[in-house]
């Protein structure tokens, strides 16, 4: 048995986060009021182009939990979509098509790429529909997204199981597919003090058009709304369409962000 009482992994197996992490959560109201406090500065951020942006909600999450990503996202200019499909409950293989369809949605309304934001569970769903539709997307950011690695390595994947029916590592060739490089440009944020989802299974494979952001002592469930994870998000939406360029992190919250180094080692 290991410190917190819980028995050792099988070989080549993530753990969950530990049980204090999970407990830990409850910071997450610090970085949504954080938020708000800094407001005027988050405002700073490169303005948007007016191109839509889907927001794709965690697990047993609604639309009402990207409110404040997609209020914050309205104000710098952009289209910010809400995906309408109530609470999701989970299902990777069993949404694709209706993922689809509401991407295509937007995407026939407006007439442009999409580029779609996805909060944990949310962000596999992103990484997928740029697979399936890369000429409708525009870019992918990812928010404490278990895609990679030992998916099971999360502290929600018995409840995914059982409420789904789906084990988290069915369908193997679309999991690999997920995990893989994307035809986008790509970001993933995450944290190593994240509580639900190890943070090991949310990198992607650095390169010229995909990388990691990793910001210090967030929360899973704060990810959407913190400071230095909104100006993130709003800093890669901001680049112009068909360009990419790696994350500076001498912004305002510079403070907040691993560097290059430690964030993709």
């Amino acid at each position: 048995m290991v410190a917190d009482g819980r028995p050792p992994p099988a070989a080549g197996r993530l753990r969950p986060p530990s049980l204090g992490l999970l407990l830990a959560e409850a910071r997450g109201i610090f970085e949504l009021n954080a938020s708000i406090l800094l407001s005027p500065l988050l405002l700073r951020a490169p303005r948007g182009d007016g191109h839509p942006v889907l927001t794709l909600p965690g697990f047993l999450a609604s639309d009402l939990s990207m409110a404040p990503m997609r209020r914050y996202l309205g104000e710098l200019g952009y289209a910010a979509e809400a995906w309408r499909m109530g609470r999701n409950v989970g299902g990777v293989a069993r949404l694709r098509s209706q993922l689809l369809d509401r991407l295509a949605e937007i995407h026939a309304a407006a007439s442009r790429k999409v580029s779609i934001v996805g909060w944990s569970l949310g962000g596999v769903y992103a990484r997928d529909l740029a697979l399936q539709a890369p000429e409708m997307v525009r870019a992918v950011v990812t928010l404490g997204s278990p895609f990679a690695n030992d998916v099971r390595a999360t502290n929600a994947t018995r409840l995914y199981e059982a409420l789904t029916g789906e084990t988290a590592e069915a369908y193997p060739e679309l999991r690999a597919a997920i995990s893989g490089d994307l035809p986008v440009p790509t970001t993933s944020i995450y944290s190593r003090a994240d509580g639900v989802v190890n943070w090991q299974t949310c990198r992607l494979r650095p390169s010229d058009t995909a990388e990691n952001i990793e910001i210090y002592l967030a929360s899973h469930i704060g990810l959407g709304v913190n400071p230095a994870a909104l100006w993130a998000v709003a800093d890669r939406l901001g680049q112009a369409e068909g360009q990419f360029k790696q994350f500076d992190r001498s912004g305002p919250f510079a403070i907040a962000y691993a560097p290059p180094e430690q964030a993709q080692s």
